[in-house]
């Protein structure tokens, strides 16, 4: 106990702690003075319980989106409305916070060891491994993990499994929300691929307005809802509906596609 407490995956409270405010002083800049973080709902935070909540989002980087995440909570939690100035906020940060991420992400460099102790439950892609494409099974150790995490607070979740946008909602996602009966709150997300690199941690472009929007606990028929059901609500919730293409203008087409070649390009000349 006491200083030695650890958490349901055996880390230690204290360091967490400590590690949650180094990370969140070196990061306030990125989103405060660099760049603009434009925040909406996060009143809606404040009235959330102290468990199973999960958060359902959109993804644009890595490390950023979930690091803004953090900022933000824990912020709303200490009285902020809509904003994360005077980053004293992180000094308590908020323990019991976790984020879901690829396993094979999170073990490349002391860097992500560091990021993964400091909140992450690490699971195993179905669908993608090492740059390749497979298919294999969902590992129901994940499964039990996500819910541990959920059973002790908070848990932030990407249900597309990848940056690229208006890519399909993986259905697991559903079959969490079905087993464990989670609070969800949907979040949307903009401005971070433009101002960060693609894992989040370089700043690629300054000046750049980002905005969150945390939206109002989705109303989720738990016993009767189809998984379809779920994953079509989440779609339009986190606006990645494939409906969205219709209204979103041909210059951002464009941009986004544009990234994704240079993307591929490099990746076909690596040495």
């Amino acid at each position: 106990m006491g200083i030695f407490k650890e958490n349901p995956f055996g880390h230690i409270l204290f360091l967490k702690k400590w590690l949650i405010r180094v990370l969140g002083l070196m990061t306030h800049s990125r989103y405060k003075r660099f760049n603009s973080l434009d925040v909406e709902g996060s009143e809606i935070i404040r009235s959330l319980p102290d468990k199973n909540v999960l958060f359902v989002s959109n993804h644009q980087t890595y490390f950023a989106d979930v690091v803004a995440m953090f900022h933000v909570f824990n912020a709303s939690l200490k009285g902020r409305d809509n904003n994360i100035k005077n980053v004293g906020y992180i000094w308590q940060p908020k323990l019991n916070m976790y984020y879901v991420a690829a396993a094979e992400t999170m073990k490349k460099s002391l860097l992500t060891k560091i990021f993964a102790y400091a909140g992450s439950v690490s699971v195993e892609r179905t669908w993608r491994s090492e740059g390749k494409d497979v298919k294999r099974q969902v590992k129901m150790s994940d499964i039990s993990n996500i819910g541990k995490a959920l059973n002790d607070g908070w848990v932030i979740t990407f249900p597309q499994g990848t940056t690229t946008p208006w890519k399909p909602l993986r259905k697991g996602t559903a079959h969490i929300i079905k087993k464990y009966r989670p609070v969800v709150v949907p979040v949307v997300i903009d401005g971070f691929r433009r101002s960060f690199d693609k894992k989040g941690l370089r700043i690629k472009k300054k000046g750049i307005l980002q905005s969150m929007v945390i939206k109002e606990p989705l109303d989720i028929d738990y016993e009767n809802e189809s998984f379809d059901s779920i994953i079509e609500k989440l779609e339009y919730a986190i606006e990645q509906h494939p409906s969205f293409l219709k209204v979103i203008s041909k210059e951002d087409l464009m941009a986004y596609e544009e990234e994704n070649e240079l993307r591929r390009f490099r990746n076909r000349h690596k040495v």
